[in-house]
């Protein structure tokens, strides 16, 4: 199994003959799709407390400096261990 230091010479840098364009030949295209909501909404909140109890109610952390929420909350990382491997 190679490691990036395979392909870097003792500068760093890329070397002769590791070219990206070369070590992915025949290899599988990916194509990942831009996940969008079904909707989006503005929920305005006159105090703090209303946002504290929004927070609770969802069972999210929510504070001033929240911009967006996906709810169910979304589990970032939780594909992150998934890697492709060819046996060949």
């Amino acid at each position: 199994m190679s490691t990036l230091l395979d392909f870097l010479d003792s500068d760093g840098e890329l070397k002769t003959g590791n070219l990206p364009e070369e070590e992915w030949v025949n290899m599988p295209e990916f194509v990942q799709d831009k996940s969008e909501p079904y909707a989006k909404i503005i929920v305005r909140f006159e105090t703090k407390e209303d946002l504290k109890e929004f927070g609770e109610l969802i069972g999210q952390k929510v504070n001033v400096k929240t911009k967006s929420i996906w709810h169910p909350r979304l589990e970032h990382g939780m594909n992150a261990g998934l890697r492709w491997i060819d046996d060949d």
